[in-house]
């Protein structure tokens, strides 16, 4: 059984330091929800609050209709997935995924096949005999899952899973959480500071600074159509170019740019994504000049010196023969149905504003 979690006006300080000053957020029953952020904007606070590991200093905690501020954490029926594993070193791997049964007294028959059952889930089940020095990172990570939903969980909670493990193995495990959170079917709140990793795992994201959720939305809500400036640049990559608006149309470097569904005047921010810019040989587009480029494998990444002297990173598919050597002219275009627009202080995507 997994439930949803509403969190209203948390607050969250240490003596006079405010790390969360009003959050409100609601968790939808059997969802995958990603806590996304830069160190030290408060996201494992809240994982920690929720856990009933830190202190609530203000606001209402619910698992569904059930208030949980004063609970002992033990009485959450959470399962926790740290980033260090903290698996217990001096018992096997079938000994730590049956410690959380052990301690809430089952039946002695039962936990030897729910052991079982997680131990099979996880891809783990050879090496149930094995102490967990004598395992990988991504086998101890397993076991570490493993143990957290044996019991049953309501709730499951995962602070940076996936930090300690190197490229390719954080990719497989990603992957292997994502698939068994579905089939498990329990709601899970994950904390990261990886954007790629979110995006690949989540149903949602909230993303956040200072303490405050920036913005709620999908994976793909959050990386097209960035609420602020803020998230624009933390999602990704993206070109911000200060442009002069009138009505529809942004002037980026003398290239006049239409929007759809932009209405405003007055000087903006436009975010372009490396991957909006498209190389042409119109020569009535913009021109700029290559100043370096970085080939990494798929995709090629060109840094490129625009009319003003800014430079911007452009984004093409790698090919054989299309490497451009640095000091080349070309001319850029831009494929105007995914800009963003934001106001000069880069507080309000604009666009959005008149897509609603």
């Amino acid at each position: 059984m997994s439930v949803s979690i509403d969190i209203k006006n948390a607050l969250k300080k240490y003596g006079d330091n405010v790390i969360i000053p009003d959050l409100s957020v609601q968790i939808k029953d059997g969802e995958f929800f990603t806590l996304l952020g830069p160190s030290g904007c408060g996201k494992t606070t809240l994982l920690r609050m929720i856990a009933g590991f830190n202190t609530i200093e203000g606001g209402e905690f619910h698992f569904d209709e059930n208030i949980i501020n004063d609970l002992d954490p033990s009485k959450r029926n959470i399962g926790m997935v740290f980033q260090n594993y903290a698996i217990f070193p001096h018992l096997t791997v079938r000994a730590n995924v049956e410690f959380g049964l052990n301690n809430r007294d089952y039946n002695k028959k039962e936990i030897g096949p729910m052991a079982d059952k997680f131990l099979q889930l996880m891809q783990i089940y050879e090496y149930r005999d094995r102490m967990p020095e004598n395992l990988s990172g991504g086998q101890q990570q397993r076991v570490a899952l493993a143990r957290a939903l044996v019991i049953a969980p309501d709730v499951l909670l995962m602070d940076e899973p996936l930090s300690n493990l190197d490229a390719k193995l954080r990719l497989e495990m990603r992957q292997a959480i994502r698939d068994i959170q579905k089939e498990v079917g329990i709601t899970t709140v994950y904390v990261t500071h990886d954007q790629e990793e979110a995006m690949a795992i989540s149903d949602r994201i909230a993303v956040m600074n200072l303490g405050e959720i920036q913005q709620i939305g999908t994976p793909q809500s959050i990386y097209h159509r960035p609420v602020n400036e803020f998230v624009a640049s933390f999602i990704g990559r993206t070109n911000l170019i200060t442009s002069d608006c009138n009505k529809d149309e942004v002037d980026v470097l003398g290239h006049k740019v239409r929007i759809k569904g932009l209405d405003y005047k007055g000087q903006v921010k436009v975010s372009i994504r490396p991957e909006e810019f498209m190389l042409t040989d119109d020569k009535n587009t913009i021109k700029a000049v290559v100043k370096d480029t970085v080939f990494l494998g798929l995709n090629t990444h060109f840094f490129i010196e625009m009319p003003n002297k800014q430079l911007v990173e452009v984004i093409k598919e790698s090919m054989i023969d299309n490497l451009i050597e640095p000091g080349t002219e070309v001319y850029l275009t831009i494929n105007t149905d995914k800009v963003n627009v934001y106001t000069e202080d880069g507080s309000k995507n604009l666009v959005i504003a008149h897509e609603n």
